[in-house]
């Protein structure tokens, strides 16, 4: 007998291929997701299906970091970029639009499309565990799966209305194929001014490579062709609170040591700027 699936992970089952066999399509039984010839694939309690083969779902953000993800984009700090990308994302698409959100992290972003597109559905892929629990709750019609953005994507060719890509690693060749010929590829990425208060105070934190525009077009241009790129740049005013989370949930907590971040370490800005680009492409 059929097994009751998340109603948005059931809506996402007819773009979704076994990740082991490539072409055959999923099917709900026993707790798990099963194509034809017997593969299996968990659909954890937390909503999310546990798709990679060959290595579990154990990179990416922990929970300390999601913790502080979701604490920091509760304040709206970051709304701007969301509503910029969801624009870009929904202006040349349908209503009923399939959206997924590569690195989708909590979902944040993905719900800004969703909403925007009241027919739509989406579905996030992220390594993270932590991150899928909070995607598979962020909207009714966003599903979640476990994946790793360098591996072929579980999904069928040319499904896909819009692929998301913020603040995420880049797979163009697969981007390519699962999107559809009149689909758009969003991508969100920091500029050069992008926190640059912060990592004034915090020399540890990651830097943004000053060849990352360069080494993005040379990554996209065989396969996407340009449509549209804003430049997103605010200050955004911060807590103490609001300074260690934004550290905290990004690589750069991997760097910077727990004292910087303490009462006792370096005095943080409570003023930042934001700096993004965001460009629509379309499919060459």
């Amino acid at each position: 007998m059929p097994v009751s699936l998340p109603p948005a992970l059931e809506l996402s089952l007819d773009v979704l291929r076994c990740p082991t066999c490539r072409t055959r399509r999923l099917h709900p039984g026993r707790g798990a997701l099963r194509c034809p010839v017997g593969h299996t694939f968990d659909v954890a309690r937390h909503g999310y299906a546990s798709l990679l083969t060959g290595t579990r779902a154990t990179s990416g953000d922990d929970a300390t970091m999601v913790r502080a993800r979701d604490r920091f984009l509760s304040t709206g700090a970051y709304a701007p970029i969301r509503d910029v990308g969801a624009r870009l994302a929904t202006d040349a698409v349908s209503e009923r639009a399939t959206v997924v959100d590569v690195g989708c992290g909590t979902g944040y972003y993905l719900t800004g499309v969703l909403d925007r597109l009241p027919g739509a559905r989406g579905l996030g892929l992220d390594t993270s565990v932590r991150a899928l629990r909070s995607a598979a709750r962020a909207h009714d019609r966003a599903a979640a799966a476990a994946w790793d953005v360098f591996r072929p994507f579980p999904l069928a060719d040319g499904v896909a209305d819009v692929v998301l890509d913020v603040f995420a690693p880049r797979n163009p060749a697969e981007f390519h194929r699962v999107l559809r010929p009149t689909g758009r590829l969003i991508v969100v990425r920091p500029t050069g001014r992008h926190l640059a208060e912060l990592r004034g105070r915090l020399p540890a934190m990651v830097t943004v490579d000053p060849a990352k525009e360069q080494r993005l077009h040379r990554a996209l241009d065989p396969f996407f062709e340009a449509v549209t790129t804003e430049r997103v740049e605010y200050p955004a005013t911060l807590t103490g609170l609001d300074a260690v989370d934004l550290v905290a949930m990004t690589p750069s907590a991997r760097h910077v040591s727990r004292a910087d971040l303490n009462d006792g370490g370096l005095p943080l800005p409570d003023r930042v700027t934001v700096s993004v680009l965001v460009t629509a492409y379309r499919p060459r």
